[in-house]
């Protein structure tokens, strides 16, 4: 396979176009053309439909994107580290992280990174779409509870689970009684929560009664008074030891796995490689009180 014709198809693919590819890169629009066209000749298929004002990769064409954009890739980070004498991360590393992790621990996870390797252009965005990582460019991505997804391979770092707590002068329910409180995002019919505690499990009944999209948000209600919640045990640690807040028990199945998630390849960048790491040795046991320290710390 030429792989000069290659390196220019994935060029082409990633710009969207050989007008595109030719002026962001200042090669000829037409050898950018002939090369693909050798290209796809070679391999006895079509691999980009051709349209007037735009290009299109075929199925064919998406599936040797994917493949060969990520090969590419390693062999310029390898040649790149070859010629500079080691595998010292350098260059660029695209993060997608969830709202929560974002807010509570990414910055200070971030700039510790960036401290360690002045060389690597660390970009983190905050979301909790399940991003594609290749179509949008992520070099890894960190999911709450993630689906299988056999086009991903990756490690939980840490573990975390639901509790429902309460501002210290909101008791206990007892029988019949119904307790006001606040959650993440619309309610709908929700009457009832179940919880475990130390006499076993039960079922309390709710009001929702203040509805929020942020899990901070949430903290910051309870934390006033305004009612119970179901939050991370990391995140509301130091409130229950300060007798800020009381836990009333924890929420049955809620257990909370952070993975750090990336493309299945063989071979991993020395950035991917230096931030699983450092994931690793910023939480090496993976527990919240780890979490919540860091947090709080």
């Amino acid at each position: 396979m030429d792989l000069l014709g290659l390196a220019d198809f994935v060029l082409v693919a990633r710009h969207g176009g050989f007008g595109k590819a030719a002026r962001a890169t200042g090669r000829p629009k037409a050898t950018l053309s002939r090369r693909v066209t050798d290209l796809e000749a070679s391999l006895g298929m079509r691999l980009v439909e051709r349209g007037a004002r735009m290009l299109k990769l075929t199925e064919e064409g998406r599936a040797l994107q994917e493949r060969a954009g990520a090969l590419l890739t390693e062999l310029d980070e390898t040649a790149t580290a070859i010629a500079a004498g080691g595998d010292k991360p350098r260059g660029s590393l695209r993060i997608s992280a969830p709202l929560l992790f974002s807010q509570t621990a990414i910055g200070k996870l971030a700039a510790s990174f960036a401290l360690k390797y002045p060389e690597v252009r660390l970009e983190v965005t905050t979301e909790d779409r399940a991003v594609d990582m290749v179509e949008e460019g992520y070099d890894l991505v960190i999911r709450v509870n993630p689906n299988p997804d056999n086009t991903l391979v990756g490690r939980i770092f840490m573990r975390d689970r639901l509790v429902v707590v309460a501002p210290a002068n909101l008791k206990y329910p007892g029988n019949n009684a119904t307790v006001p409180v606040i959650v993440r995002d619309p309610p709908g019919a929700m009457n009832a929560w179940a919880i475990t505690t130390d006499a076993g499990a039960s079922t309390i009944k709710v009001e929702p009664i203040l509805s929020l999209s942020s899990l901070l948000n949430v903290h910051d209600a309870v934390r006033m008074g305004v009612g119970a919640a179901r939050l991370p045990i990391s995140l509301v640690s130091d409130d229950i030891a300060s007798g800020k807040l009381v836990k009333w028990g924890d929420v049955p199945g809620s257990e909370i796995g952070l993975w750090a998630l990336y493309p299945s390849r063989r071979l991993l960048s020395a950035r991917v490689t230096a931030f699983l790491d450092h994931l690793k040795g910023t939480f090496p046991n993976g527990m919240p009180d780890e979490l919540s320290a860091y947090i709080h710390g």
